[in-house]
């Protein structure tokens, strides 16, 4: 499949041409359906183009994780779901996954295993992390200099996961100003999404968490806010509506980022 110059295969296209890949992208739900966290599929992909990375995704085949299942407490949806996925991935013989979405990552690094599914899973920002220590991936600086950006911490990249230097690590190949936000890394603060939140109304209170978060992030007067999660996305995007900064401060995943940076 080829979409406004991008190509991209699938692991059962590969299979009847004989062929394998090195590296199956796991698209996720938001990366698949929601139109935002789209163009961080698109700028993921462009860059894995651009190295040059042989990888493929299993377009109609891959499924929920089951995250938000599990998260809300429905433990015999979410090991239906995994059980389809392993299936899925064990007759392609996966052995190493990359996703754009924290909640996927946790789930496929450290839920599958015990249900038979054992792959190396990486988050996407691990990977380009990995890409530029390589020297496959340079990022041209230039675009972002003079900027400040802030990290919001996924909670299922940081706290769950021990992720914190990989972003940063990225942020500063930018040639940009880090500034964090005063509840950062192992102490930063929820979007608000995660735990299948996103999918229920809010309960009753004075302040959405977003806009908790969304405060900390206009203190630090940065220009851009980095997230590396489709949910943290929709929440701070949503947080910085809410506060009518839209102009002032841009929300963006570190892969468009870095996507910019080179051009793509």
């Amino acid at each position: 499949m080829s979409n406004n110059g991008m190509k991209v295969n699938t692991m059962a296209k590969m299979m009847a041409k004989g062929e394998t890949a090195d590296v199956l992208f796991w698209v996720g739900c938001a990366g698949s359906f929601d139109d935002r966290a789209k163009k961080i599929t698109r700028a993921f992909v462009k860059i894995l183009n651009h190295v040059g990375i042989n990888f493929a995704v299993l377009g109609t085949e891959e499924s929920c994780t089951g995250d938000p299942a599990k998260r809300a407490g429905n433990e015999f949806l979410f090991q239906m779901q995994a059980m389809g996925n392993i299936q899925v991935l064990n007759g392609y013989e996966v052995k190493k996954i990359v996703t754009t979405c924290p909640h996927c990552f946790n789930t496929l690094k450290n839920e599958y295993p015990s249900l038979g599914g054992e792959y190396e899973v990486m988050h996407h920002t691990q990977f380009l992390q990995q890409l530029i220590n390589e020297g496959k991936l340079t990022v041209e600086g230039g675009v972002f200099k003079g900027k400040k950006i802030t990290f919001h911490d996924p909670c299922y990249l940081g706290r769950a996961n021990d992720v914190y230097e990989a972003p940063r690590a990225l942020v500063e190949k930018l040639d940009a100003e880090l500034v964090e936000m005063k509840r950062c890394k192992s102490k930063g603060l929820c979007c608000g999404a995660g735990g299948a939140q996103m999918f229920k109304e809010a309960e009753p209170g004075n302040k959405e968490i977003n806009v908790e978060r969304t405060e900390e992030a206009i203190e630090t007067k940065a220009d851009i806010v980095a997230v590396g999660c489709p949910f943290c996305m929709t929440m701070m995007t949503d947080g910085v509506k809410t506060k009518n900064k839209e102009e002032d401060l841009k929300v963006f995943d570190l892969s468009e980022l870095i996507a910019q940076a080179n051009d793509l």
